[in-house]
């Protein structure tokens, strides 16, 4: 393989980023979106979404209640609330930044803005406890399970269960990988992009 003379590789290294910039933008927009598009797909596809998305009706498809009610109506969301939308929204606003020439001189850099857990802990707060979030606990458990009703009440948030003074059954919350599982998933996929 012969070699190119060093002029000509500098020459290279300084025209080939402008020349090329467009095709590199659009070839890695287009990975992005996908990857992006992927990130989104996924979430909306965890049991915990989606039987959360299911509402106060749902069954406990997750799994994390062994049955004994659903997570919407456990966590204690109000009729008509929508948990959901603040994840996703703060999914759709991953980004990416052109950085400029990469390290070898050819091609481009770029940079992804994907949220942390913590900024998605922080937009989904609990229904009856301000500092803490629902998300999170999915992952590191919420207690109270063994003394939910499933009773249609008045005074319930979610209309169909309600909490007992005493408990009235055993068992526990299932931790499930949730949010932090996913970022860390489809950062380390972002990082292979660029």
């Amino acid at each position: 393989m012969a070699k190119l003379p060093r002029d000509v590789t500098a020459v290279l290294k300084r025209q080939a980023p402008r020349v090329l910039k467009k095709d590199f933008d659009r070839e890695f927009k287009s990975k992005f979106d996908k990857l992006k598009k992927e990130m989104i797909s996924e979430f909306l596809s965890h049991p915990v979404t989606v039987e959360i998305l299911a509402g106060a009706s749902s069954g406990n498809t997750s799994g994390t209640l062994g049955g004994v009610a659903n997570l919407y109506s456990f966590i204690g969301f109000n009729t008509g609330d929508k948990p959901i939308e603040p994840i996703i929204k703060i999914l759709e606003a991953t980004n990416f930044s052109d950085k400029g020439p990469s390290k070898q001189g050819i091609g481009r850099a770029f940079s992804v803005n994907i949220p942390n857990p913590e900024d998605i802990f922080a937009i989904t707060p609990m229904p009856w406890a301000a500092g803490r979030s629902w998300a999170k606990g999915i992952e590191t458990g919420i207690s109270g399970i063994g003394y939910l009703l499933n009773k249609s009440s008045k005074s319930s948030r979610s209309g169909v269960a309600i909490q007992a003074e005493k408990r009235v059954r055993s068992g526990r919350f299932q931790n499930v990988p949730y949010i932090s599982a996913l970022i860390k998933k489809y950062e380390k996929k972002f990082k292979e992009l660029s």
